[in-house]
């Protein structure tokens, strides 16, 4: 698994053995990245990446110019592999691995005042706690006021209707279901 563009083109991810992570693979994260392109600017935005794993979509968006990224997973061999292709890629001083339970980190990052422009969750297919994490990001106010939300699921999933956010896109590629999520109303505030 290879990082598919920016400064760390090509460069070679490392990932926890095991069923356990499921990292996204070039297809779903060239997917993935051609949807933000159309509505967010990626260069200097700060992304928070829920669910970790390899941390392959927040490193992706590390190498295409983001400024910041915030890493959680609670595994420590998925921590651990994020931290070695920060590392690896020299983008330590751009990244913070959180080695904690979605809720708790959440709490934290609200509790820090801290908002971020492009969230990407990723939960294991077999526990889906997506709803959830919309539901939390919302009212935490963890989402700047244009910021996107991206959402992995097994494509047989239930919808997920959170009111504060509204779903700008789906698509299905394989067994994955990709959602973009933005704040309910934020199209019209950009029209003004």
């Amino acid at each position: 698994m290879r990082v598919i563009a920016g400064a760390s083109r090509g460069r070679r991810l490392v990932a926890p053995r095991g069923w356990d992570t499921r990292p996204a693979t070039a297809r779903v994260r060239a997917s993935i990245f051609s949807r933000i392109a159309s509505r967010f600017e990626i260069a200097q935005s700060r992304v928070l990446d829920l669910f970790a794993g390899s941390g392959s979509l927040g490193l992706e968006a590390l190498s295409r110019g983001a400024a910041e990224a915030v890493f959680v997973d609670s595994s420590r061999a998925a921590t651990a592999a994020i931290t070695r292709n920060l590392r690896q890629f020299g983008l330590e001083a751009h990244a913070r691995v959180m080695p904690l339970d979605i809720r708790r980190a959440l709490a934290e990052l609200a509790k820090a005042g801290e908002r971020f422009d492009l969230v990407f969750v990723d939960p294991p297919f077999a526990q889906d706690s997506s709803g959830e994490v919309l539901a939390k990001l919302a009212r935490l106010d963890l989402l700047n006021a244009h910021g996107i939300v991206i959402v992995r699921q097994f494509h047989r999933a239930p919808d997920l209707e959170v009111a504060e956010l509204e779903r700008v896109n789906l698509a299905t590629l394989g067994d994955h279901r990709i959602a973009l999520y933005r704040r309910a109303g934020a199209a019209a505030a950009e029209t003004m």
